[in-house]
């Protein structure tokens, strides 16, 4: 007779969903590992779909809606694919009261996308961060990973337009061999 396994299978073969499930796994496949493990897929996949959801869901034993309960609540998931380049803007309050909403209506203007978008040819995305730390660099934004100091519409417009034109992808976390081997 095979032994079945207790624990679902992925949902596809992704090689991705190996890190996934060895979070899963170093917790025990415990209800509490329910942050960690979006935090992986997060981290693995760029964002949090319906069938991420579902078999982390699955997986831990616990009901969807917790899974986007908390996929929801905090700042850090996000629910839709991320463009090939990001751009952050910092609305906390240096940034806010040195301009960062002129930012924002820079990109929406020129790209016609508004925080939490993506131009439709999946090029930018364009978020915001409550707080990015860097109060004495206001308004600041984060270009692909990298912190801009002291942007002003024009200058952030510049630099996005530079980074469309770029063929270079969002920075991503990389999986270490010994992770995928698991």
């Amino acid at each position: 007779m095979l032994a079945r396994s207790i624990h679902p299978e992925p949902p596809n073969d992704d090689l991705r969903w190996k890190p996934v499930i060895a979070t899963m796994r170093r917790y025990g496949f415990a209800q509490h590992a329910l942050i960690e493990t979006l935090h992986t897929v997060q981290s693995t996949f760029g964002y949090q779909d319906e069938v991420a959801m579902r078999f982390v869901a699955e997986c831990l034993r616990v009901p969807l809606s917790r899974v986007y309960g908390v996929a929801t609540f905090y700042h850090f998931f996000q629910l839709k694919p991320p463009g090939q380049h990001t751009c952050v803007v910092c609305m906390g309050t240096a940034c806010y009261i040195k301009g960062a909403a002129h930012l924002l209506e820079a990109m929406e203007d020129r790209y016609g996308i508004k925080p939490g978008e993506t131009t439709p040819d999946g090029k930018i995305s364009l978020l915001t961060a409550r707080c990015l730390g860097s109060c004495g660099l206001a308004p600041a934004a984060v270009l692909d990973g990298n912190v801009e100091a002291k942007m002003t519409p024009p200058a952030l417009l510049t630099d996005v337009d530079r980074m469309a034109l770029s063929a270079q992808p969002v920075k991503t976390a990389e999986v270490s061999e010994e992770v995928m081997a698991s």
